[in-house]
């Protein structure tokens, strides 16, 4: 049996629907292109700038990055070269025993922590090179310029420093010139542990060459 019901102007038939002159609703839509918006020109020129310094900022790093890489890439080596003037030589961290500086200009050369035993520094120019915590047993230090070189934490026993002019040089922590030979060697200037003092006074003597300075009294031994 066909049923009929009306609600206002809707009318159901046998569930079939139909629509008869709806009312209109409260609700609109409002088509995109009909609001006449613009973008306020101060946040457009804000907007492109700060994504022009941002491309720039990204392009500039990556750049860097690829350096870097490039340089590791092409030899891992020069991440760790030594300072100063010697050529291309990797001096830092390296075992060098029994290699021959002998006569070479080492200005502020890097040797931190390397082995140099035996090594052959004989009238070299270390002036403001480094030694930090290397291994300089045996090595051969005479008439070299070591002013202003750091020997913190170095082993320097049984070197030979005759003659050597070591002014300002550093010899902080546990450096040790145990057994080694100084006469002749000029010490002013040098922080060193009263222990190591008295041992070196004990066995000082001679006149450095080059100051004129007489080893004892640049150890200040009385």
């Amino acid at each position: 049996m066909a049923m009929l019901y009306n609600f206002n102007n809707v009318s159901l038939y046998s569930k079939k629907f139909s629509v008869k002159n709806p009312s209109k609703s409260p609700l609109c839509f409002i088509k995109p292109h009909s609001l006449n918006y613009h973008k306020p020109k101060v946040f457009e020129d804000k907007l492109e700038k700060g994504s022009f310094s941002l491309s720039e900022t990204f392009s500039k790093a990556g750049l860097l990055a690829l350096v870097s890489a490039s340089i590791l890439l092409v030899d891992p080596a020069l991440a760790f070269k030594g300072g100063g003037p010697y050529g291309s030589e990797v001096t830092r961290g390296q075992d060098l025993t029994g290699k021959d500086f002998s006569g070479k200009t080492l200005i502020k050369q890097d040797f931190k922590t390397s082995i140099l035993r035996q090594a052959n520094f004989k009238g070299a120019k270390l002036l403001g090179a480094s030694f930090f915590d290397a291994d300089l047993t045996g090595a051969d230090l005479s008439e070299a310029d070591l002013r202003g070189v750091d020997f913190s934490l170095a082993n320097v026993t049984k070197a030979n420093l005759s003659n050597a002019n070591l002014e300002g040089a550093l010899a902080t922590g546990n450096t040790s010139f145990k057994g080694s030979n100084i006469t002749g060697a000029d010490f002013t200037d040098v922080p060193l542990r009263d222990d190591q003092r008295e041992y070196l006074c004990k066995v000082a003597e001679g006149v450095n060459p080059i100051t004129g300075n007489a080893t004892r009294d640049t150890l200040l031994c009385n």
